[in-house]
């Protein structure tokens, strides 16, 4: 597969990865569409583009590690996990009812390829540090990717382990920070100011990369080039848009933790089913 190819069809899978998301949340009536939307092309690129697994043996000791420290974005997790075959798409409507797999946050010990179960905000770095170190004791190759949001670079529990992985070496730890500005009570600058999200990290020894959280190919570079150091941790600060794909939900926090009524889910889904149309269209190109 090209490049060009391989980009056409992350950039589909992200766009029916929006679908899910939406379909979901309106039929459990309840969850997170914003940040999940935001971060879609980020875990569609990881799950599609990046990581090493296999669905059909979830706990493959080679598998690199996903943790979603932003917890309340289960849909996007759970929308990659069933296009990628650890489960079956028929469990996308039951998301946050009872005896589901598909939980609000997402549950390691009920939902097939869910690493941690998260929703405790700022706490998933520290755990993909000690995934990474635990790898590395015992020979094994796999990486440890960690989505992070931005109002969660709040918690000061993420800056402890921001020190801790350069102290030890985790050239195998890839923190990834979905900056869209927003979080549930407005804009990350008026809640609590997060200042340079970069400079923080690269003053805390990591090699920092900042790019496009949309742009797949920059992506693609952006997460899975080596350190250029060896022993220096990676973070990319993924510059994103809160609700992206649909249109009344861009940029706006209070889409961060409600779902949509009747109406606007016709319209949202309307969206988001003539830009997966688009993305077809344009996989169709890039095979060629």
């Amino acid at each position: 597969m090209t490049d060009a190819a391989l980009v056409a069809e992350i950039d589909l899978r992200a766009a029916r990865m929006r679908l899910s998301i939406i379909e979901m949340i309106a039929e459990a009536g309840s969850g997170h569409p914003g940040g999940s939307l935001s971060a879609a092309d980020i875990v569609a690129t990881l799950y599609f583009g990046v990581m090493q697994y296999d669905p059909r043996w979830p706990v493959w000791p080679g598998r690199d590690r996903f943790v979603l420290s932003k917890g309340h974005a289960a849909p996007v997790l759970y929308a990659a996990l069933a296009d990628a075959g650890y489960f079956g798409r028929d469990h996308l409507k039951t998301l946050r009812k009872l005896g589901s797999i598909l939980q609000g946050h997402p549950d390691c010990l009920k939902c097939p390829g869910v690493e941690v179960s998260t929703g405790s905000l700022g706490q998933g770095l520290a755990i993909a540090n000690g995934i990474a170190l635990g790898l590395r004791m015992d020979g094994l190759p796999a990486h440890v990717y960690c989505l992070l949001g931005d109002g969660e670079l709040q918690e000061g529990e993420v800056w402890e382990a921001a020190m801790f992985a350069p102290h030890h070496g985790l050239d195998n730890v890839v923190a990834i920070i979905d900056h869209n500005g927003l979080q549930i009570d407005g804009a990350c600058s008026e809640v609590m100011c997060l200042g340079g999200v970069a400079e923080k990290f690269d003053a805390f020894g990591w090699e920092v990369r900042e790019t496009g959280g949309h742009d797949v190919a920059d992506l693609i570079e952006a997460i899975s080039a080596p350190p250029a150091t060896p022993g220096v941790p990676v973070a990319v600060v993924a510059y994103t848009v809160k609700g992206k794909g649909v249109s009344f939900m861009e940029g706006d926090a209070g889409w961060h933790g409600k779902a949509p009524n009747a109406e606007q889910t016709a319209t949202a889904l309307a969206e988001l089913s003539e830009a997966v149309d688009r993305a077809v269209e344009a996989a169709k190109g890039g095979a060629r």
